[in-house]
């Protein structure tokens, strides 16, 4: 994929626009580097070292740091971990960044959320983002090492009887989930799901190969051989990481986000801050930049912010061919998913 270097020089560029022209409107805040489960694609088996509670920002610090971004032009904040909704001071980090002029959301395994409902509804919270692998006890409890699908499901049910707007996230493994396919895509007749299949992804950790991998191609020959005459396609939203479908009478949708085989990266406006408060301009690059030392010796963050996208690569944190992506070793210069954030 190319993306030609914007010609901005005639006229003043803001500080979240990169060198190719891509404007950084949605921030993704990792609160924790703590989860209730365990997923193989996500954190190593053997665990990571945890960042001591010291070097992680604070409800005062995570709040600075986003209003610093909003005040440039972020308009849509996700809360991440981790699990966010175990970190004991949610509610507090919750209520001061629904103070701002933003839309917010959060990615949870769900098995906490039930209890934070009344919270996430009177802080404005409208959209949950659900990860869920497969719609079977015994192979939901061997991609997470826990025994949790009943809560998960549960929590689904009732956020949907809530009136939130639910996605679903599924990273599809080859010979584990991705004959759950169709399965999953039927939730959407008669409930109104979003159904995300996401590629496997290389983090440290978490063997990653391309063996493992089930492509956009191989789910989408899949729906087409189920659905040859009911599929349609759906109109993506500017900046959007998913390709949008829906089986014509069902009620709800369909997504693939194809990280690998058929990045996004040309449109993409995201941007990271990890729980110790390091900036990652790319899911996939093992570049960062730390704001919360900056800010705990009260010097300015804004030049770092602006430095780092201005180093933001134009594919995939620099893995721009198929040889860079199936190179172990840029795998591990990057962190487990886990640490950085989902």
């Amino acid at each position: 994929m190319e993306i030609k270097n914007a010609n901005v020089s005639h006229k003043k560029q803001n500080i979240l626009t990169d060198s190719f022209g891509r404007n950084h409107t949605y921030l993704r805040i990792s609160l924790t580097e703590r989860c209730n489960l365990r997923c193989t694609y996500c954190m190593p088996a053997d665990g990571i070292p945890l960042s001591p509670k010291e070097h992680l920002m604070t409800v005062d610090e995570i709040y600075t740091i986003a209003k610093e971004f909003v005040r440039q032009g972020v308009t849509k904040i996700r809360l991440t971990g981790g699990e966010p909704l175990v970190r004991k001071d949610f509610p507090l980090i919750l209520k001061k960044l629904s103070g701002l002029p933003v839309e917010l959301g959060i990615t949870t395994n769900g098995v906490l959320a039930e209890r934070f409902l009344p919270l996430l509804k009177e802080n404005g919270v409208k959209t949950i983002t659900i990860s869920i692998d497969s719609l079977l006890k015994d192979k939901f409890s061997k991609i997470t090492r826990r025994n949790e699908f009943d809560s998960v499901w549960d929590t689904i049910k009732l956020f949907q009887n809530e009136g939130f707007k639910i996605k679903l996230n599924i990273v599809l493994i080859k010979n584990f989930n991705e004959n759950e396919i169709i399965d999953f895509i039927n939730l959407t007749k008669d409930q109104n799901l979003v159904v995300r299949f996401i590629e496997f992804m290389p983090f440290d950790g978490n063997q990653w190969n391309m063996d493992k991998l089930v492509t956009q191609q191989e789910i989408m020959d899949k729906v087409q051989y189920t659905f040859p005459l009911q599929l349609k396609k759906l109109a993506d939203a500017p900046n959007d990481t998913s390709r949008n479908y829906k089986i014509e009478g069902y009620t709800g949708s369909f997504a693939i986000i194809s990280s690998v085989t058929n990045p996004f990266c040309d449109t993409c406006n995201r941007i990271r801050i990890t729980a110790d408060g390091k900036l990652k301009n790319c899911l996939f690059s093992g570049k960062e930049f730390s704001l919360l030392k900056l800010l705990r010796a009260n010097k300015p963050i804004l030049p770092v912010i602006q430095k780092a996208l201005k180093h933001k690569f134009a594919t995939r944190g620099g893995m721009d061919t198929p040889e860079k992506l199936k190179n172990p070793e840029l795998h591990s210069k990057n962190r487990s998913m886990i640490s950085i954030g989902g």
